[in-house]
């Protein structure tokens, strides 16, 4: 078995042995879709598998007993229908997925089970999903987001995105230029906000309490929603190693937490 902690590279016995019930499975979960003319389609799943890897690793260190499943790479991005490359599946496609890998899981000795999502328009599904989990299987289920974005955001050159840099702006494009600088077009950073989007008081992204329907490109031809112009390495460090924080810091309250025994009534 050596150091791994990813269960893909165990035999199935050894699955039996090193399991339990406080084990934590953790799935990074992203996409595979358009982010404008300076990013690589695999952002969210490069995101989402990175602070997976490296959360595991300080987790198990801090003495949880965490361990990564394969990252599922497509995910619901039908709102990137229109551009070329875009890989998505039907809402009905990735639900299914979902529950069939907590089929899976539910035949192991493990418990819990984390999906750590790099991709906004998985999180409807995965909410849905941890409840089917829950119910059928009896499995502890989780989800939570891979990347988190400091506070000290001004600090580390964000440009203003007026609140609603939801794609390909700053903070993606500077957490991809420190994981994988080569796959970024610097040539061709971008900033696309669009007026007046903002300020909306009840009405947009970033926990405003009114959603609406949209697709990428209701926004523009880039496809994106946000200002990449600033964005920097040094910054998406600082990201990637909060978010990695944020990360161990969850895994830990998921190892403590149970939910009280279930009583029915007479």
């Amino acid at each position: 078995m050596g150091d791994t902690r990813k269960l893909a590279e165990l035999t199935g016995p050894q699955t039996l042995e090193v399991l339990g019930d406080d084990s934590i499975l953790v799935v990074p979960i992203g996409a595979i879709e358009h982010h404008g003319p300076h990013l690589p389609l695999v952002t969210d799943a490069l995101t989402a598998e990175s602070v997976a890897t490296a959360a595991v690793s300080a987790a198990v260190a801090a003495g949880l007993d965490v361990w990564q499943l394969p990252t599922i790479s497509v995910g619901k991005s039908d709102e990137h229908h229109w551009a070329s490359g875009t890989l998505w599946l039907r809402a009905e496609t990735l639900l299914d997925t979902l529950v069939d890998l907590g089929r899976s899981v539910a035949a192991t000795p493990a418990r819990k089970l984390v999906f750590l999502n790099g991709h906004g328009g998985n999180v409807a599904m995965l909410g849905v999903a941890l409840r089917e989990i829950r119910r059928h299987f009896g499995l502890m289920t989780f989800a939570m987001p891979a990347m988190r974005v400091p506070d000290e955001g001004p600090e580390l050159g964000a440009a203003d995105e007026e609140g609603i840099g939801i794609h390909g702006g700053w903070a993606e494009t500077s957490i991809v230029l420190h994981l994988r600088p080569d796959l970024v077009r610097t040539d061709r950073l971008v900033r696309n906000v669009p007026a007046g989007l903002g300020a909306w008081e009840q009405l947009g992204f970033n926990g405003k309490p009114v959603a609406f329907g949209w697709l990428s490109d209701d926004f523009g031809p880039l496809g994106i929603v946000g200002d990449a112009t600033t964005a920097s390495a040094d910054a998406g460090k600082r990201i990637f190693e909060h978010s990695t924080d944020e990360a161990v810091a969850a895994l830990g309250e998921i190892d403590r937490f149970e939910l009280p025994p279930r009583t029915r009534l007479s």
